[in-house]
């Protein structure tokens, strides 16, 4: 079973700056970055570095688990396409949802609970509604996760989602050279980090220090200690992550 296919993160951050007001070039302004990388970021044209994403997430106020939550931004992909194809016929509008309905076919099948029904609206959004209280689990199932490809070579795994917990749980992995800076710099965010690696080796900064996690080794910290993570190794830095208390 393929994992999981997760929509690409730029449409539910292009969403959540656009709720808030707040103009691209703000946006780029706040975390420190080209507006022109922050609407290639939107448009799914690149992937955001580790750190980028946690200071986009941080400034607009998201959880980072939130972007993957595949059906709530097909929800809005779907949505938008109602709104903006008004003018162009029923045609373009139902390419559309019928593209996001196969980009969301692996995730339907999964272990994550079942698609719940909306009694308003058009049946295209009825089949992508999720509620508040969405469960990832018990189980899932090895290949069933959804994942996140950032940039500089880091993948993201979510396994499991408890409804009310300020939680992200999450296989990460650092391939070869990855880095969760792709510029070098150290990051911040909100929450409280617990890591375990199972293999290969990774070096972590943690403000004035360095450390190298080898397999079997932890760290646990506040997140918003300028911290980076980077693999100088030859093969995968793979470990279990928990970030507690990040923004809602």
């Amino acid at each position: 079973m393929p994992p999981a296919v997760v929509p690409p993160v730029g449409a539910r951050i292009r969403q959540a700056r656009l709720e808030r007001g707040t103009s691209l070039r703000a946006l780029a302004r706040e975390i420190g970055v080209s507006a022109s990388l922050v609407s290639q970021i939107e448009t799914g044209k690149s992937q955001p570095s580790v750190s980028t994403l946690y200071a986009i997430t941080t400034t607009l106020g998201i959880s980072v688990e939130s972007l993957f939550d595949a059906r709530k931004t097909a929800q809005t992909m779907i949505r938008q396409s109602l709104r903006e194809g008004a003018g162009e016929g029923a045609g373009a509008v139902q390419h559309t949802a019928s593209r996001v309905a196969e980009s969301s076919s692996a995730e339907s099948s999964s272990a994550a609970a079942p698609v719940t029904a909306s009694p308003a609206g058009p049946p295209a959004l009825a089949a992508f509604a999720a509620g508040p209280g969405r469960r990832i689990g018990p189980l899932v199932a090895a290949g069933g996760r959804e994942r996140l490809e950032l940039d500089s070579g880091v993948v993201w795994e979510r396994l499991g989602r408890v409804p009310g917990a300020e939680t992200d749980f999450l296989l990460v992995t650092y391939r070869p050279g990855g880095s969760s800076s792709g510029s070098g710099a150290l990051m911040r965010h909100p929450g409280t980090e617990y890591g375990y690696l199972t293999s290969g080796e990774l070096i972590l900064t943690l403000a004035f220090e360095e450390y190298t996690l080898r397999p079997g080794d932890s760290v646990c910290f506040e997140s918003t200690t300028p911290h980076r993570y980077r693999n100088d190794g030859e093969v995968p830095a793979v470990g279990v992550w928990f970030v507690s208390g990040d923004v809602q």
